[in-house]
């Protein structure tokens, strides 16, 4: 704990920023730091690189329940 809060860690290898947090695919092209956007080719949802890494590591947090 940490002023009341939890800590949950996240594997540092997990790929946040390239999977989407709609539907879980893994976009390979994404490893590059440069694109900062992307489009998931599975469900077609719009990504902001740093927002989608956020929310799949708050995802994860939650699921490690």
């Amino acid at each position: 704990q940490w002023y009341g809060k939890v800590i949950k860690k996240v594997d540092t290898f997990y790929a946040s920023s390239q999977t989407c947090h709609c539907c879980g695919y893994k976009n390979e092209g994404t490893k590059d730091l440069n694109v900062r956007e992307w489009t998931c080719p599975k469900c077609h949802s719009n990504h902001d690189r740093d927002i989608n890494a956020s929310i799949n590591i708050l995802m994860q947090g939650i699921l490690a329940n």
